[in-house]
């Protein structure tokens, strides 16, 4: 039996959560493996609000401003966090979370995903859904769910 490469992992982040506590747990899987670590953050997608009777231009604008300061907080967190890491790519995109992060592990061919569980509940779990769950479910490799409390 031959084991399973891994060459490519994908770490989804939200700067509002704790992901740092998730760091020990990549390091030793991007370290065991010698693979380049994918971190990815979503904004929201907010076009969803278009019905509010916001001017379009007001919202486009917004977006782009959102999108801008992300890269920079991400820029930001890789030279904090991340720097430890040979073989990085940050990427930061727009949209519904849970299907992109599908969308970046079918197109880079990731080999193992790696995200925290929030342990939402009731009806915020209701309204919002499970992230992590979808990912589990759909995605085209193996993904590791660590609870940030641990």
């Amino acid at each position: 039996m031959t084991m399973k490469q891994i060459e490519k992992i994908l770490f989804p982040i939200d700067f509002a959560e704790k992901f740092e506590t998730l760091l020990p747990w990549v390091s030793t899987f991007v370290k065991k493996f010698d693979a380049t670590l994918y971190v990815l953050f979503v904004t929201q997608d907010l076009s969803d609000f278009s019905t509010f009777h916001v001017p379009h231009a007001n919202i486009k604008q917004f977006q782009e401003e959102a999108v801008k300061a992300a890269k920079e907080k991400m820029g930001k967190v890789a030279k904090e966090f991340f720097q430890s890491f040979p073989k990085l790519e940050t990427r930061v995109t727009t949209g519904p979370v849970a299907e992109k992060i599908l969308e970046l592990a079918r197109q880079e061919k990731i080999d193992l995903i790696i995200m925290g569980t929030k342990g939402r509940k009731g009806l915020e779990y209701t309204i919002f859904g499970s992230i992590t769950r979808k990912v589990v479910r759909e995605a085209p490799c193996p993904v590791v769910t660590i609870n940030p409390a641990m």
